[in-house]
């Protein structure tokens, strides 16, 4: 979805930087998906299928995100394989942490679902309040990469919440819910396309839903046929998509489609101090 956007923000400072995300192309929501599946399944395959336990799985997890951060927010441009790396790892570890607060706590997942929900909104108002644009189209400075991570972490956590809730406590079982959450991203769609919702705002619950609609998709692959799943296991449902996610990312780093051009980088954030953006898109 491409449309024109308003843009504004603190003056480039030394630490400025090419965007650090990749183009919204259909490429990055298949892999969107294919990760956020990757999230549960191979959150579900630590845990169980190797005896770490919930609580060593999240610690080894979060140490591999920490160490993949720091080399994401090293580089000053963005490279697919770090990139989609670290979103790997943040959907398991936003899996993990929705699994502990339930599991471990006691924590109801609607009760998670609302405080996620929270946090995500408090992260967006103190983003916007700093920087004036939730645009992932501006992720320019450090500060602005902080947020957008920390957004993502809460997206992931909020939309297993949101699955796991649909799936199991309400008891629609994993292929409806599926279908459900489709559906309502297929919404967001329509309603960008034909009553103009704003783009980010488009974009940023278009990215919640699919968190739900991969975890509901790799539950009903993963799990057994008397759980309402077709029973391919977490092993191999972890391994065909990662599979598939590094054919896609291989094929992204050779081929350059989602990024962004290095001739129209510096003018983006030209751009941006001054208010406008010629490039119309998130």
């Amino acid at each position: 979805m491409t449309i024109t956007t308003e843009w504004s923000g603190a003056a480039p400072t030394r630490r400025q930087m090419l965007n650090k995300v990749p183009e919204v192309t259909i490429y990055f929501w298949i892999i969107k998906v294919l990760c956020t599946t990757v999230g549960e399944t191979a959150a579900d395959f630590l845990n169980s299928n190797l005896d770490l336990g919930l609580t060593n799985t999240t610690y080894i997890m979060a140490g591999l995100l920490i160490i993949t951060l720091f080399f994401q927010f090293m580089v000053k441009k963005y490279v697919p394989a770090i990139y989609w790396m670290a979103v790997v790892l943040i959907s398991v570890v936003g899996t993990l942490v929705t699994d502990n607060l339930t599991d471990n706590f006691g924590v109801p997942l609607a009760t998670t679902a609302v405080l996620f929900a929270v946090a995500l909104a408090a992260t967006f108002a103190i983003w916007f309040a700093s920087e004036k644009t939730l645009s992932i189209h501006s992720i320019v400075t450090v500060r602005r990469e902080a947020f957008y991570w920390a957004a993502i972490l809460f997206t992931f956590a909020l939309g297993t919440a949101a699955g796991d809730l649909t799936a199991e406590q309400l008891g629609l079982g994993y292929w409806v819910s599926t279908v459900v959450f489709g559906a309502l991203i297929a919404l967001v769609a329509l309603a960008h396309t034909g009553i103009r919702l704003n783009a980010v705002v488009a974009f940023w619950i278009a990215y919640i839903l699919t968190r739900p609609l991969g975890a509901s998709l790799g539950d009903y692959l993963s799990q057994p046929g008397d759980e309402g799943g077709l029973g391919l296991g977490t092993v191999g449902t972890s391994a065909l998509f990662l599979v598939t996610i590094s054919a896609l990312v291989a094929f992204l780093s050779f081929t350059r489609k989602d990024q962004t051009d290095p001739g129209t980088a510096e003018p983006v954030a030209r751009d941006l101090v001054r208010g406008t953006s010629e490039t119309g898109q998130y």
